[in-house]
């Protein structure tokens, strides 16, 4: 399973927008140079954020956007089924109807397994999290590398 550039982009996205939230609105021209993701993309990566409610777009001189809700109350899972969608591996876990092997097949409930695994992980996790661990990060002293 790999996360498409969508929801990894769209994760630091939010991520940024709530590390910048006193400053709120905060644009997007900022977010895009912050992360390094082209503007035209993170457009295009708002839109469902604006029309899911997560995110809130303030239009004039000082526009932006803000979150529409707190960062402990966005869920990474709610993130990546917005923008990814489902996290299992085939496509019949979600529906096994596709398969009509699906009531004895012993590797659909390995994937099945392995999509609660990822979605216990997902569903745990908040934006506020994130936040957490990232000011974590800033405050870790990067390790010198030493050569003998």
């Amino acid at each position: 399973m790999k996360i498409s550039t969508r929801a990894r982009y769209g994760t630091r996205a939010l991520l940024d927008l709530a590390l910048h939230q006193a400053e709120a609105p905060v644009s997007l021209k900022d977010i895009a140079k912050r992360q390094e993701i082209s503007l035209q993309y993170l457009e295009h990566l708002v839109t469902p954020l604006i029309t899911a409610g997560m995110v809130r777009s303030v239009r004039g001189p000082k526009g932006g956007i803000t979150l529409a809700k707190s960062p402990a109350k966005i869920t990474m899972s709610e993130i990546i089924q917005l923008l990814e969608g489902s996290t299992a591996l085939v496509e019949c876990v979600d529906n096994p109807k596709l398969c009509p092997r699906a009531d004895s097949c012993v590797t659909r409930d390995i994937w099945t397994e392995v999509k609660d695994a990822v979605n216990g992980v997902l569903d745990s996790t908040t934006l506020q999290n994130l936040i957490e661990r990232e000011e974590k990060k800033r405050k870790t002293p990067k390790q010198e590398m030493y050569y003998i």
